[in-house]
Order: C-alpha cells, then structure tokens, then sequence
C-alpha cells in the first residue's frame, strides 16, 4: 500500500464534510484512507477504519460508549485510539499526511492522533477553535491549522471554499514530497538553545559548528523550544547537542512562564547523543507583563525586558538547587557530555554593572553542579562570560571533538 491522505474524524455527524474533502483529493490525484471516530451513528460513508477499531484500540468498544452516553469518556477512547492505530499506520508507511477537522472534540481527536506522526510529515486540522490558544493542539509538532469561520455543519458557499483550499494545500504538500528527488544530504544535524541574552554565544557557536560542515536547528529557549529539541533528539534527527541556553530548568523550579516541563536536558542522554551543556541565562525566570507576577515575588530584583516579558532574577538557594538538578540530569546520561561554566557571567545581564550581576549566585550554581557532578563528567570553568567569544569557541570545539570521537566508535 503507498502513501496515502488519512482523514481522521467523525462520520456520521461530520461525514457530508469529510465525504466533500476525501473527493477533492482524490480529484487532485491523491488517494485517501479514511479513518472513523464517530460514536453517535452509522457512517455516512464507508471508511476503511471503522469507529469500534479506533474504541477497542482504545480500550472499549462503540456498544459501551454508546451504552455509558458521555462525551468526555468517549472522547478520551477514542483520542487514545486514534493516536495508536495511526502510529501503526506510519510504521507500515501508508500516512502520506493527514487531514482532521471539527469542533473542541474533534480537533482533540485528530491533533493527538498528528502528534503521532513524526515532524515533516504534512498534518492539516480545520478546526473551530484555530483563532484561540493553538498549543494544547498544536504541541512541538508542525500541525498546520486552519480557523473555519463557521461551524462545521454542512457544505455551503463559505465551507466549501475553506474546505477546498485545505483539501489542495495537503495536496500540494503530499504531491510535492512524492515529486521531490532530495538531493542526497549527507550531513548530520546538530542542536543548539539560545535565548536573546545568549545569542552572541549561540550565533558564534553556530557558525563554527557550520564551517564544518553540520546542519544546525536553533531552538528558542521558551518551553516549546526545548521540548521541540527534545522531540526532535528522540525521534533521531539530532545527532549532538550545544545546551548553551538551559534557563527553562529555572523556569521549572520556580514557576515561570518558560517551563519545558520535568524533563528537560533528558533526551541527549537517554539516546547516546553527546552533550555539551552550559547554564545559559539561569540567572532568570520568565514571566508576562508586569502585573502577571506572582503577589509571592513582589520582593524579588527584577528586569522588564519589554512590555511583555518580565524576567526575575534567580536567588542564591535557586541557583545552588538549579545546579544540583542539571547535574543529575547529566548523571543519568548514556552519551559523553561536557560542562562548561562562565564564571563571569551566565547572560548578557549577568555580568559587571549590568541588572542581575550576581557573583554569589554564579558561585552557588557552580557549587551546586560541582558537588553533584559525576566523577568522570568533565567539567571546565572559564573566567569569561558566556557571550565571550573564546566561550563560544571553546563550546565548539569540545562538541566537534565529541562528535569526532562517534563517528571514530
């Protein structure tokens, strides 16, 4: 079986849609392959997935979800079934891309079943709720969505248009990743954290690293960033990592806005991928505007970076346990890794005169990384800043050493 549209959603309430979409790919030259969600009622056409696949998939069957009449309990089946059949689906090679559409419900079912496709591969979701707050859908994967205007309840003037743009633009997608012959690339892709307080050091390191011939993927420090890096190592695009930029670990601790969550600095190590780390802009948490702050922090020394973001600077007990917490990350790794520390400076406002200059607190992330560091993780002290050139040089170099001494093994 070859590469296929999926379409993925609700039958019998949403099937007059879906029906219109599958016959204008198929138009466009694109087969399909139809997955059914729905519990209400019989399809309005046949799918190549029936809805009790995707129930007992999930763990129940459409007889009981009908039986129990809740929406939520059969919303829940059917995401986690939709995610594990189109896993399945992926590894036999049959998702060319995929299509989705609907309203809170059906956008929850197809987004999670996307989330399940690896990065590249196109995903397009039509959703009522595409204008709103897109992350709980959209994750760290490229989920394309699209806002419908109105409802998704039948075929009329302003539906069909939308509906046929989003039908050709997976098409073109699809159609255009079957034509392309890929020139043969060869080189192996790199990560990188930077945030604007580091990205001298990360636009440096990125240009050496370039010079010898690897592909880099800078990542924004900002939780989805990380988390993206952290998919994208796991998944086995990423080959080696220069963590410059670790502040989401500060954002977890204490409870900014930048968090990528309780296992951030994880991947590299579970997977064998060497690491050079540093503690890029841990003298901060993040947080929006002003008046967004925490009653808790009102204390606390503080810098408006602008009119949105106002960053908090780390304390002394902060920075001690924010070293403890990166060297037990590192601890668990199975791939080489290397920690570089800037003594004088870990951001642009960590440094002499500037607002978070803070020797104690650098002195209290160094001790806590020291004391907790494995033995045998090397661990070198520089007495520049991070944005100092010979930093980002020595970065560098120890990462292309590392990679050298894989490509050797």
């Amino acid at each position: 079986m070859g590469k296929k549209a999926v379409l993925i959603g609700a039958m019998d309430t949403k099937g007059q849609e879906y029906r219109f979409v599958r016959d204008t790919l198929e138009a466009c030259g694109v087969e399909t392959f139809v997955i059914d969600t729905g519990v209400l009622g019989d399809p309005v056409f046949q799918p190549d997935v029936a809805a009790d696949e995707v129930a007992r998939a999930g763990g129940s069957s459409i007889e009981e979800l009908r039986r129990l009449n809740d929406r939520g309990t059969a919303v829940a089946v059917m995401t986690r079934g939709a995610a594990g059949l189109i896993a399945g689906l992926e590894a036999r090679g049959i998702v060319g891309g995929m299509f989705g559409m609907g309203g809170t419900a059906g956008t929850t079912v197809a987004a999670s079943a996307m989330q399940a496709l690896p990065i590249g591969v196109p995903k397009l979701l039509v959703s009522t709720v595409a204008s709103g707050n897109t992350r709980p859908y959209v994750g760290v994967k490229d989920i394309m969505m699209m806002y419908s205007v109105v409802d998704i309840a039948g075929i009329n003037r302003l539906s069909r248009r939308i509906l046929s743009n989003a039908a050709y633009a997976l098409a073109g997608m699809i159609r255009q990743q079957e034509l392309e012959e890929e020139a043969a690339d060869d080189k192996v892709t790199l990560g990188i954290t930077m945030f604007g307080v580091t990205t001298p050091c990360a636009t440096r390191v990125r240009e050496r690293l370039e010079e010898k011939g690897y592909d880099l993927l800078v990542f924004h420090a900002t939780g989805t960033g990380g988390l993206a890096m952290e998919e994208l190592i796991k998944a086995g695009y990423i080959k080696g990592v220069a963590d410059i930029t670790t502040t989401e670990l500060a954002d977890e601790l204490v409870g900014g806005i930048f968090t990528a969550g309780p296992n951030r600095l994880e991947a590299a190590g579970s997977v064998g991928v060497p690491q050079v780390v540093s503690v890029g802009a841990l003298d901060m948490v993040n947080f929006g505007p002003p008046e967004t702050v925490p009653a808790q922090f009102k204390d606390r020394n503080f810098y408006q970076h602008n009119p949105t973001t106002t960053l908090m600077r780390t304390t002394v007990a902060e920075n001690r346990e924010l070293g403890r917490i990166l060297a037990g990350k590192l601890n668990a790794a199975a791939s080489p890794a290397v920690v570089l520390f800037p003594k004088a400076g870990v951001s642009l406002l960590d440094m002499d005169g500037k607002a978070f200059d803070g020797k104690v607190e650098r002195q209290a992330l160094y001790d806590g990384i020291k004391q907790h560091l494995r033995s045998d993780i090397r661990m070198l002290e520089m007495d520049t800043d991070i944005n100092d050139p010979v930093f980002a040089d020595t970065i560098a170099d120890h990462l292309l050493r590392l990679m050298d001494g894989v490509r050797q093994a």
